[in-house]
């Protein structure tokens, strides 16, 4: 094969990537739009009042009911928050030390300021009853 035919070769491979990728990608939610349905269980009362200090600290990100929000942040209720992929303990370190992008493109979280740790165990509590109730276990 001579340069000339793989140059060509790599240019038209290149191009169906880009086109796999950005051309034919659906478009991203808009901003602040939820990201996912989210079917929300009667919940115990451990997780009620996590829900209740998910609101107060999350919620501002990643939505009502953890369903994320286009443009901002994820929702936890998906498959790649399931407690196999990432435990209790990513979440309390995600509260407390922040963490650098690595499955969304929404940029690195910041540490949630003035969140303990007993209180990210009923917020966990709340995201887990929630991921339950939508068939991630």
């Amino acid at each position: 094969m001579n340069w000339r035919r793989i140059g060509l070769i790599a240019v038209v491979a290149g191009s169906a990537v880009f086109v796999g990728r950005v051309l034919l990608a659906p478009p991203p939610p808009a901003t602040g739009a939820a990201m996912a349905s989210v079917v929300v269980p009667e919940l115990s009362a451990g997780a009620q009042a996590g829900e209740s200090l998910f609101n107060r600290s999350c919620a501002a990100c990643h939505g009502a009911d953890a369903a994320g929000q286009g443009g901002v942040a994820p929702p936890l209720v998906h498959k790649i928050y399931e407690p196999s992929h990432h435990g209790d303990a990513a979440f309390h370190l995600a509260a407390g030390n922040g963490v650098r992008a690595h499955h969304w493109g929404f940029g690195n979280m910041p540490p949630v300021e003035g969140i303990t740790d007993p209180e990210l165990e009923k917020i966990v509590l709340y995201v887990r009853e929630l991921q339950r109730a939508n068939g991630i276990l």
